[in-house]
């Protein structure tokens, strides 16, 4: 029969398996998004191998409060990120984190009228106490103070200041590996209200127009181009307008969101769609996972780290 060649594999699964051996049995499988997921580690170790592509990773959604940040700064540690395009939302709790303070476990099933009382903030089931902002507005307003009276500086160059300033974290694993973290919509976050409470008293120019220069060359001159998007929203976009202006387009990509496609949002769109655009180019390899990225970026990377260690 047309179309029936490739029999679907029962998985089996054994005590002490690696994540890579699963990731193997949910490839046999190759079904629904267990197949997409298997697929997606597929496309990443060919973006992550290929010495040619230009690595662009997008962070969308509350990834950093819910734990996820340290993959994203070891993986610009080890090389696997070459530009980085996030939310604000994400790089304020970034910081938080990275001076000390912390996230707490918390529960979705509670009263946001106590909360508000005890004077917690809720994400999900995560929780933050209101004196976290206390400590983070203290940090950012000494560091904003070290910027240069009078200067003009892009976002990027900001974010970068911040990064010099911290130890840990995905602010601080940028800017000492010198790769640029991009943040089109830094006012929608605690640390463009910082920045708007700084500028109050003080004459520093933000120009958000200032990356364009240097992110469109590096489109201009990339051979290849990969995506690893998590969410959708400004970072999915800002990432694959990027080629829009040049002759290329995304040669691999992988995305990771819970939204539907027929709903016309951002996150949910395919990146088949995108390929209409001629962001992605018509041989470029892609898949979206559809399911929670606190369950599949950590397995994609773990499965795809895995199979690159042992070839």
């Amino acid at each position: 029969m047309k179309g029936c060649n490739e029999p679907v594999k029962q998985a089996h699964l054994t005590a002490g398996m690696s994540v890579g051996a699963l990731v193997a049995a949910l490839r046999g499988a190759g079904a629904y998004n267990g197949g997409s997921l298997a697929e997606a580690v597929t496309i990443y170790r060919r973006m992550l191998e290929d010495t040619e592509t230009t690595k662009f990773f997008g962070l969308a959604g509350a990834m950093v409060p819910a734990g996820m940040g340290g993959i994203v700064s070891d993986l610009i540690r080890d090389g696997h990120i070459d530009l980085l395009v996030s939310t604000g939302a994400n790089l304020t709790h970034d910081v938080i984190e990275a001076i000390g303070c912390h996230h707490y476990h918390g529960t979705a099933d509670c009263s946001d009228v106590e909360l508000l009382h005890e004077e917690i903030n809720r994400i999900y089931d995560v929780f933050l106490p209101n004196e976290a902002f206390i400590h983070f507005e203290e940090f950012m307003q000494e560091v904003y103070g070290d910027l240069e009276e009078g200067s003009v500086i892009s976002i990027s160059e900001l974010l970068r200041h911040i990064g010099l300033h911290l130890k840990t974290g995905i602010l601080a694993e940028a800017a000492r590996a010198g790769i640029p973290v991009y943040c089109p919509a830094l006012q929608d976050s605690m640390l463009g209200l910082q920045y708007w409470l700084f500028s109050q008293t003080h004459k520093v120019t933000i120009d958000a127009f200032k990356d364009m220069p240097a992110l469109l060359d590096r489109c201009f001159a990339t051979e290849k181009a990969g995506a690893f998007l998590i969410g959708g929203g400004v970072p999915k976009n800002f990432i694959l307008q990027s080629m829009l202006m040049t002759p290329n387009g995304f040669s691999y990509a992988v995305q990771l969101t819970g939204d539907r496609p027929d709903l016309g949002g951002l996150s949910g769109a395919t990146l088949d769609e995108a390929r209409s655009w001629g962001k992605i180019t018509e041989e470029g390899q892609a898949v979206t996972v559809y399911a929670d990225a606190t369950i599949t970026f950590p397995l994609i990377v773990a499965a795809t780290l895995e199979e690159m260690l042992h070839g």
